[in-house]
């Protein structure tokens, strides 16, 4: 089944509010297996709102609108499903009931109150749990409007309350979208391509790479409405990619390369220290956000200055002067000195040249070394990133997350 939203404000097009609702309807419905093949965003004007959702409900079955359920004169959505479908509209007692309830004891109530408890006609009402604006859901000629007031959380809670049993009954008899994302680290999107060209070729089901900056999606996506069929040909297709990719495969779906990392260091009952330079702390927040990192990650220093680095770290003076604080001499020595200082079984370092300055013909922006130290001693690799100084510092962290995911990985 594929579904569009529609957004309706004339506040979403000025850039000063974010349209969070079109983001959380698409992962919540995604993950019921609808595809969402378009998003719109439409002012509060009546005759581009008819425009927009007469195309939607022309090409999809499921069209969901949020916003525009208010008691203003620019609330329009209601009143456009009715002219669309050509349905008259009803007054729903009911709903009038739970908006004077809303308001009590005030004996008046707001201007345009009344509008809200107006529907086009056959409407299933949903009650609004939070707010005044029910919303409802049309049905005419196989086609479905969802509609859901505009403030976050009253749509995420009418959604989650009422919608999905819905949903879940519509699509008893429907086909759906079914989904696994692998995520694929070391590749870049053309090399991924030659590596999965004969796959792709394969399909149903179907392979879509996404270039996520820092490590790669393979979508696998099929479209079926018997869901063991779907998941048997799914998986069949996972298996194949990763005997093609192996552990350059290093999660599936939401998971992070800090959530696989910390899975695997409490398998193993060890702990981690970290020695950062270039990236700042960026490694260490990234392992802390992970719920329940306190079980192996020690903690940290942020060795940005060459007198820290000496100080706390235990790094020489004569490898600074020597060999430069970018260097691989530098980067074991903070991984063995953060490893000591903090008693770690385990210890990443990091120190390289983020930018924009800093380069030089030896050593360019984007130099960096990460250190593993580990009970058998300290590994040292050297890298030469592309990118400005966000994207450098970002694919360093996750550089040194796969430097010791593979590591864990043969860890015995």
């Amino acid at each position: 089944m594929k579904a569009e939203i529609i957004s309706t404000g004339t506040e979403l097009l000025l850039g000063k509010t974010l349209n969070t609702n079109a983001f959380y309807l698409t992962g919540q419905l995604s993950g019921m297996g609808i595809e969402v093949v378009y998003h719109h965003t439409v002012g509060d004007n009546k005759e581009r709102l008819l425009s927009v959702a007469g195309q939607a409900l022309g090409r999809s079955q499921l069209v969901f609108f949020t916003g525009g359920l208010g008691p203003t004169a620019d609330d329009l959505t209601k009143e456009v499903i009715g002219l669309v479908l050509g349905l008259k509209m009803d007054f729903d007692s009911k709903s009038m009931d739970h908006i004077k309830k809303f308001y009590a004891p005030a004996t008046e109530l707001p201007p345009g109150s009344a509008d809200q408890a107006f529907f086009p006609h056959g409407a299933k009402i949903l009650p609004n749990d939070i707010g005044t604006a029910p919303g409802a859901i049309i049905e005419k000629d196989g086609k479905y409007c969802v509609v859901l007031p505009g403030p976050p959380a009253e749509m995420e809670c009418m959604f989650e309350r009422y919608v999905i049993p819905e949903l879940n009954a519509i699509l008893k008899s429907q086909e759906r979208l079914y989904v696994e994302v692998l995520k694929v680290f070391g590749l870049e999107e053309s090399e991924l391509e030659q590596q999965l060209l004969d796959i792709r070729q394969q399909s149903p089901p179907f392979l879509t790479l996404l270039d996520k900056h820092t490590y790669m999606d393979v979508r696998i996506t099929m479209r079926s409405n018997n869901e063991d069929l779907a998941w048997e040909k799914i998986n069949q297709t996972e298996s194949l990619i990763r005997q093609r990719l192996g552990s350059r495969v290093f999660g599936v779906n939401e998971e992070t390369h800090a959530q696989v990392v910390g899975k695997l260091l409490r398998s193993h009952k060890l702990t981690l220290a970290t020695a950062e330079s270039c990236t700042g702390g960026l490694l260490g927040g990234t392992i802390t956000a992970e719920a329940g990192s306190s079980d192996y990650y020690l903690g940290g220093v942020v060795g940005y200055a060459n007198s820290t680095k000496e100080k706390l770290l235990g790094v020489s003076q004569d490898s600074l002067l020597k060999e430069g604080a970018v260097s691989a001499k530098v980067a074991a020595e903070m991984a063995e000195g953060v490893r000591k200082a903090l008693g770690a079984d385990l210890s990443l370092a990091t120190t390289g040249i983020a930018g924009p300055g800093g380069g030089s013909a030896v050593k360019p922006v984007g130099l960096v070394y990460i250190a593993l130290a580990h009970p058998k001693g300290t590994d040292v690799k050297k890298f030469q990133f592309v990118g400005n100084r966000d994207s450098i510092r970002k694919i360093t962290v996750e550089t040194a997350l796969n430097i010791l995911r593979e590591f864990l990985l043969i860890y015995n």
